[in-house]
Protein backbone atom coordinates (compact mmCIF):
# COMPACT_ATOMS: atom_id res chain seq x y z
CA UNK A 1 0.00 0.00 0.00
CA UNK A 2 1.33 3.64 -1.05
CA UNK A 3 1.84 5.91 1.94
CA UNK A 4 2.72 9.75 0.67
CA UNK A 5 5.60 10.80 2.20
CA UNK A 6 5.52 14.29 4.35
CA UNK A 7 5.51 17.74 2.37
CA UNK A 8 9.31 19.38 2.51
CA UNK A 9 6.87 22.58 3.44
CA UNK A 10 5.07 20.45 6.14
CA UNK A 11 8.55 19.29 7.92
CA UNK A 12 10.34 22.47 7.06
CA UNK A 13 7.51 24.93 8.99
CA UNK A 14 7.93 22.21 11.60
CA UNK A 15 11.31 22.75 12.35
CA UNK A 16 10.77 26.59 12.44
CA UNK A 17 8.45 26.25 14.57
CA UNK A 18 10.05 24.10 17.46
CA UNK A 19 13.07 26.35 16.87
CA UNK A 20 11.20 29.72 17.29
CA UNK A 21 9.80 27.86 20.93
CA UNK A 22 13.71 27.26 21.49
CA UNK A 23 14.43 30.95 21.21
CA UNK A 24 11.41 31.98 23.01
CA UNK A 25 12.79 29.47 25.83
CA UNK A 26 16.27 30.98 25.96
CA UNK A 27 15.34 34.60 26.09
CA UNK A 28 12.72 33.74 28.92
CA UNK A 29 15.36 32.45 31.13
CA UNK A 30 17.73 35.35 30.57
CA UNK A 31 14.99 37.16 32.00
CA UNK A 32 14.16 37.96 35.40
CA UNK A 33 11.52 37.12 36.89
CA UNK A 34 8.37 39.09 36.21
CA UNK A 35 7.48 39.90 39.50
CA UNK A 36 10.55 40.68 41.20
CA UNK A 37 11.11 43.81 43.10
CA UNK A 38 7.32 44.34 42.84
CA UNK A 39 5.21 45.90 45.81
CA UNK A 40 2.72 43.08 46.86
CA UNK A 41 -0.25 45.08 46.56
CA UNK A 42 0.65 46.46 43.39
CA UNK A 43 1.15 42.58 41.80
CA UNK A 44 -2.56 43.51 40.76
CA UNK A 45 -1.51 46.36 38.51
CA UNK A 46 1.11 43.79 36.30
CA UNK A 47 -1.43 41.45 35.74
CA UNK A 48 -2.73 42.69 32.86
CA UNK A 49 -1.74 41.85 29.76
CA UNK A 50 -1.32 45.72 28.57
CA UNK A 51 0.31 47.78 31.71
CA UNK A 52 0.35 51.20 31.73
CA UNK A 53 3.68 53.30 32.83
CA UNK A 54 2.65 55.29 35.98
CA UNK A 55 4.18 58.61 34.68
CA UNK A 56 1.33 58.27 31.57
CA UNK A 57 4.23 58.08 29.24
CA UNK A 58 2.56 55.28 27.47
CA UNK A 59 2.43 51.39 27.70
CA UNK A 60 3.92 48.15 27.33
CA UNK A 61 2.87 44.67 27.20
CA UNK A 62 3.66 42.18 30.19
CA UNK A 63 6.10 40.72 28.17
CA UNK A 64 8.64 43.94 28.58
CA UNK A 65 7.95 43.58 32.39
CA UNK A 66 11.55 43.26 33.74
CA UNK A 67 13.21 42.58 30.45
CA UNK A 68 16.18 44.92 30.93
CA UNK A 69 14.73 47.67 28.77
CA UNK A 70 13.69 50.77 30.14
CA UNK A 71 10.47 51.34 28.21
CA UNK A 72 9.08 53.98 30.58
CA UNK A 73 10.47 57.16 32.25
CA UNK A 74 9.49 56.25 35.61
CA UNK A 75 10.89 52.86 35.57
CA UNK A 76 7.13 51.18 35.59
CA UNK A 77 8.16 48.39 33.47
CA UNK A 78 11.49 47.74 35.30
CA UNK A 79 11.03 47.03 38.81
CA UNK A 80 13.35 44.23 39.11
CA UNK A 81 16.72 45.34 36.55
CA UNK A 82 18.99 48.21 37.08
CA UNK A 83 17.81 49.67 33.30
CA UNK A 84 15.61 52.48 34.41
CA UNK A 85 17.52 55.40 36.36
CA UNK A 86 14.28 56.67 38.25
CA UNK A 87 13.39 52.70 38.67
CA UNK A 88 12.68 51.35 42.55
CA UNK A 89 13.52 47.94 43.42
CA UNK A 90 11.43 46.70 46.83
CA UNK A 91 12.68 44.31 49.05
CA UNK A 92 10.16 42.00 50.53
CA UNK A 93 12.59 41.21 53.83
CA UNK A 94 9.90 38.58 55.13
CA UNK A 95 9.42 38.86 58.28
CA UNK A 96 12.06 42.38 58.87
CA UNK A 97 11.31 45.61 57.58
CA UNK A 98 10.82 45.85 53.40
CA UNK A 99 12.66 48.36 51.95
CA UNK A 100 12.89 50.19 48.90
CA UNK A 101 16.16 50.45 46.72
CA UNK A 102 17.30 52.45 43.77
CA UNK A 103 17.88 50.55 40.80
CA UNK A 104 21.28 50.87 40.60
CA UNK A 105 21.45 48.83 43.47
CA UNK A 106 19.96 45.68 41.78
CA UNK A 107 22.81 43.10 40.92
CA UNK A 108 25.62 45.71 41.86
CA UNK A 109 27.06 42.45 43.81
CA UNK A 110 26.53 44.25 47.64
CA UNK A 111 24.10 42.90 49.04
CA UNK A 112 21.42 45.59 49.93
CA UNK A 113 17.86 43.81 50.88
CA UNK A 114 18.50 41.53 54.09
CA UNK A 115 16.67 38.74 52.03
CA UNK A 116 19.46 39.13 49.08
CA UNK A 117 16.76 39.09 46.30
CA UNK A 118 18.61 41.96 45.16
CA UNK A 119 21.69 40.08 43.89
CA UNK A 120 19.41 37.29 41.77
CA UNK A 121 21.72 37.81 39.26
CA UNK A 122 25.07 39.46 40.37
CA UNK A 123 26.67 35.45 40.58
CA UNK A 124 27.13 36.33 44.59
CA UNK A 125 24.92 34.33 47.15
CA UNK A 126 23.24 36.83 50.28
CA UNK A 127 22.86 35.44 53.49
CA UNK A 128 19.24 36.00 54.66
CA UNK A 129 19.95 38.04 58.18
CA UNK A 130 16.15 38.96 58.47
CA UNK A 131 14.97 39.26 61.81
CA UNK A 132 11.51 38.22 62.78
CA UNK A 133 10.50 42.24 64.01
CA UNK A 134 7.38 40.33 65.78
CA UNK A 135 9.14 37.95 68.11
CA UNK A 136 12.12 41.12 68.87
CA UNK A 137 9.52 43.21 69.66
CA UNK A 138 7.98 40.90 72.27
CA UNK A 139 11.28 40.51 73.50
CA UNK A 140 11.35 44.05 73.96
CA UNK A 141 7.66 44.47 75.33
CA UNK A 142 6.61 46.41 72.96
CA UNK A 143 5.03 45.77 69.01
CA UNK A 144 4.11 47.82 65.81
CA UNK A 145 3.26 47.52 62.30
CA UNK A 146 5.59 46.47 59.70
CA UNK A 147 6.78 49.78 57.86
CA UNK A 148 8.57 50.15 54.55
CA UNK A 149 11.79 51.67 54.55
CA UNK A 150 12.49 54.08 51.75
CA UNK A 151 15.45 54.19 50.61
CA UNK A 152 15.49 58.72 49.92
CA UNK A 153 14.84 59.07 53.14
CA UNK A 154 17.55 56.74 55.01
CA UNK A 155 20.82 58.62 55.30
CA UNK A 156 22.19 55.52 57.54
CA UNK A 157 21.58 53.25 55.23
CA UNK A 158 22.79 54.97 52.31
CA UNK A 159 25.82 55.39 54.41
CA UNK A 160 26.43 51.86 54.74
CA UNK A 161 25.79 51.00 51.08
CA UNK A 162 28.58 53.41 50.49
CA UNK A 163 30.85 51.91 52.90
CA UNK A 164 30.37 48.65 51.56
CA UNK A 165 30.86 49.86 47.87
CA UNK A 166 33.93 51.70 49.00
CA UNK A 167 35.12 48.03 50.84
CA UNK A 168 34.31 46.24 47.57
CA UNK A 169 36.85 48.96 45.90
CA UNK A 170 39.15 48.87 47.93
CA UNK A 171 38.98 45.05 47.66
CA UNK A 172 39.72 45.40 43.83
CA UNK A 173 42.33 48.23 43.75
CA UNK A 174 44.34 45.97 46.59
CA UNK A 175 43.93 42.97 43.53
CA UNK A 176 44.98 44.92 41.03
CA UNK A 177 48.18 46.32 42.88
CA UNK A 178 49.13 42.65 43.67
CA UNK A 179 48.69 41.65 40.36
CA UNK A 180 50.85 44.36 39.47
CA UNK A 181 53.58 43.89 41.59
CA UNK A 182 53.60 40.27 40.43
CA UNK A 183 54.05 41.83 36.65
CA UNK A 184 56.67 43.51 37.55
CA UNK A 185 58.42 41.11 39.61
CA UNK A 186 57.61 38.85 36.29
CA UNK A 187 59.19 41.15 34.45
CA UNK A 188 61.99 42.42 36.17
CA UNK A 189 63.46 38.70 36.46
CA UNK A 190 63.05 38.18 32.64
CA UNK A 191 64.95 41.30 32.21
CA UNK A 192 67.54 39.96 34.64
CA UNK A 193 67.98 36.92 32.58
CA UNK A 194 68.56 38.49 29.56
CA UNK A 195 71.29 41.14 30.70
CA UNK A 196 73.23 37.74 32.19
CA UNK A 197 72.27 36.22 28.81
CA UNK A 198 73.47 39.07 26.54
CA UNK A 199 76.48 39.37 29.09
CA UNK A 200 77.58 35.59 28.83
CA UNK A 201 77.28 36.05 25.57
CA UNK A 202 79.71 39.05 25.15
CA UNK A 203 82.39 36.90 27.19
CA UNK A 204 82.31 33.87 25.14
CA UNK A 205 82.68 36.15 22.07
CA UNK A 206 85.22 37.92 22.86
CA UNK A 207 87.13 34.47 24.36
CA UNK A 208 86.73 33.35 20.69
CA UNK A 209 87.90 36.18 19.17
CA UNK A 210 91.22 36.17 21.62
CA UNK A 211 91.64 32.18 20.70
CA UNK A 212 91.54 32.86 17.05
CA UNK A 213 94.39 35.88 17.62
CA UNK A 214 96.31 33.72 19.51
CA UNK A 215 96.26 31.08 16.62
CA UNK A 216 97.04 33.24 14.18
CA UNK A 217 100.35 34.21 15.99
CA UNK A 218 101.35 30.98 16.28
CA UNK A 219 101.21 30.71 12.62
Amino acid sequence: MWTPRPSRRVVSSASDTLLLCLLLLAGAADAAPLLVGVFPKDEAYFATQVIACRDGSGSFPRSRLNDGYCDCGDGTDEPGTSACPEGKFYCRNIGDTPRLLFSSFVNDKICDCCDGSDEYESGIHCQNTCRNIKDTAEADGGGGDLAVTHLDSTDDFMSKHAIAMEDHIQNNSNRDLVQKIRGLRTALVIELGLVVCIFAFCIARRRTRTRRRQHILKR
